[in-house]
């Protein structure tokens, strides 16, 4: 049995921590798409912008992995002293990150 919406957002705000608001929504192909806000950082671009920074990115790959992996980089990178279940993870999303690196510059050196 798959867990419901509700359920998975209530799971993945509990591992974001207290700095991220969760919501999941489901996109164009029907697949559940993440967004984890920061409720401190301000998006990129504009200082006056009230809107928050987002691990979610338009087209890319939001499924969950890849959304908790985006805010736990921004957690690592931007709020050092928090507290949050994801950060234990952190060493398993740096290799992801590193591999899905090294299979983008394979494909650019077969390009």
């Amino acid at each position: 049995m798959t867990a419901s919406r509700s359920a998975r957002q209530r799971k993945a705000a509990s591992e974001a921590g207290p700095l991220a608001t969760v919501r999941i929504d489901l996109g164009a192909d029907q697949q559940l798409v993440y967004k984890i806000s920061c409720t401190v950082c301000r998006a990129r671009g504009d200082k006056n912008s009230d809107k928050a920074w987002s691990a979610y990115r338009p087209g890319g790959d939001n499924g969950y992995l890849a959304a908790m992996d985006r805010w736990t980089f921004h957690l690592h990178e931007n709020h050092r002293g928090s507290d949050a279940p994801c950060l234990a993870y952190l060493p398993e999303a740096q290799q992801r990150l590193h591999e899905r690196r090294e299979q983008q510059d394979g494909a650019q050196d077969r390009a």
